[in-house]
């Protein structure tokens, strides 16, 4: 679909989880929505844990027909993990794209900083039982595949949530019984800001790993404006007789009029006088990796006269601590500011364009922002465009412009009128 400008419609979703979230329901849903189970298979496979791995099934939950994911697991007992021990895994996982292993890295310390706080620790002392077990690896790792197949990770793309139903009662787990909704859950929605209800449903309906993964995806809010494309129905492993155990997704293409969207941006800060400038640009792709949408450093001149660069982030509330801890890893810091400010930003979306010969194309992303009016524009990722240039030995010039001329053909956009 396209805009009255010609541009194509940003990606949006709509999570339900008014019955609750567990990773294995989303999984099945996002699976029932289209994601291909062969590249979901593949990617958990590439953690690299023998005999791990992912099946779907069809099954019927309340009298309503769902997708059920099981877990294959090793036939070696599983262990508790640190949070280096699961990042170590996913960063290993050959067949996981860039952004869905930013997603994996965001949801596993989003758990660890939830436990964290419910144990009186930090992220990398704590002891991951449930949520870093082989189910829960699979079922993160899935669906992070699974999203980003589905372009859901896609700049521009616009996931909303409704209320989270929490249950009620007790749960088993690793400390004993624990009351409903259990600590991590709570901290994690009370961080996100995301909507928590009991639903009136008994039992544990929202699992620490579901949230943490609906936390790092969605705001909450509303059905958003969309064609429906796409709708898929994951189920739980119980068939519970108060409410069909299920989660459910609504996939499809935004409808809203193109207009600048408003919305809170976080600047998180840290000046640094004794790092070898050699490290900065290491420095800069960890914080775009930990989910910063841009950074950048400025010189200064310190109070003792040294030379120094203050580094800055911009990025969500739902990443400030993973931004953070990432500061305070790569950098010698002592300490970060942030601060919240509002900001105005025009609706925007990415598309891989093939550039070059046939047999010989090299892929190209290029950023399109829609303004007012239906005014666009278009801008190649320079990164892409240099690595395309060199290797069909082009002017990165003209990757740059047969990139933007390949994206106005392919999706039908309009030619910008000289002076427009």
């Amino acid at each position: 679909m396209t805009s009255s400008g010609g541009g194509p419609r940003s990606r949006v979703a709509f999570l339900d989880c008014t019955a609750g979230v567990a990773g294995d329901m989303l999984l099945g849903a996002l699976v029932a929505a289209g994601a291909d189970i062969g590249v979901v298979s593949e990617a958990v496979r590439s953690l690299g844990v023998v005999g791990l791995d992912v099946s779907v099934s069809q099954a019927r939950r309340g009298g309503f027909a769902c997708t059920r994911v099981s877990v294959a697991s090793p036939d070696t007992p599983d262990r508790a993990r640190h949070l280096h021990d699961v990042l170590d895994l996913c960063a290993g996982a050959t067949s996981l794209g860039k952004k869905a292993n930013s997603l994996a890295h965001r949801v596993f310390e989003l758990l660890a900083q939830a436990e964290a706080e419910a144990h009186g620790t930090t992220p990398d002392k704590v002891h991951f039982h449930e949520v870093g077990a082989y189910d829960a690896l699979a079922d993160v790792v899935g669906c992070a595949a699974a999203l980003e197949g589905l372009g859901l990770l896609d700049d521009g793309a616009v996931i909303t949530c409704s209320p989270l139903a929490a249950g009620s009662g007790t749960v088993g787990c690793a400390h004993g019984r624990m009351p409903v909704p259990v600590p991590a859950v709570l901290n994690i929605t009370a961080h996100a800001g995301l909507q928590l209800t009991s639903g009136e449903l008994t039992g544990e309906r929202t699992t620490p790993t579901g949230a943490a993964l609906v936390a790092s995806l969605a705001e909450p809010g509303a059905l958003p404006p969309m064609t429906v494309r796409a709708v898929g129905t994951g189920g739980g492993s119980r068939d519970t007789v108060d409410r069909p155990n299920i989660t459910r997704v609504v996939i499809g293409e935004s409808t809203a009029v193109s207009a600048p969207l408003q919305g809170e941006v976080l600047t998180l800060e840290s000046t640094v006088d004794d790092m070898d400038p050699r490290l900065w640009p290491s420095v800069l792709r960890a914080l775009r990796e930990a989910g910063a949408w841009d950074c950048w450093t400025t010189g200064i001149i310190g109070r003792h006269g040294r030379p120094g660069q203050v580094v800055t982030a911009l990025c969500s509330e739902q990443v400030r601590q993973a931004v953070t801890e990432t500061l305070f890893r790569h950098t010698p810091t002592l300490g970060v500011r942030w601060s919240a400010h509002q900001r105005v930003v025009l609706p925007r979306r990415s598309v891989t364009v093939p550039v070059g010969p046939p047999g010989h194309a090299q892929p190209v992303t290029v950023k399109i922002a829609e303004g007012p009016y239906g005014h666009l524009t278009l801008q190649p990722e320079v990164s892409e465009a240099e690595r395309a240039a060199l290797a069909l030995d082009w002017p990165l010039r003209t990757v740059c412009e047969a990139a933007v001329s390949g994206c106005r053909q392919t999706h039908a956009m309009p030619v910008e009128p000289v002076g427009a």
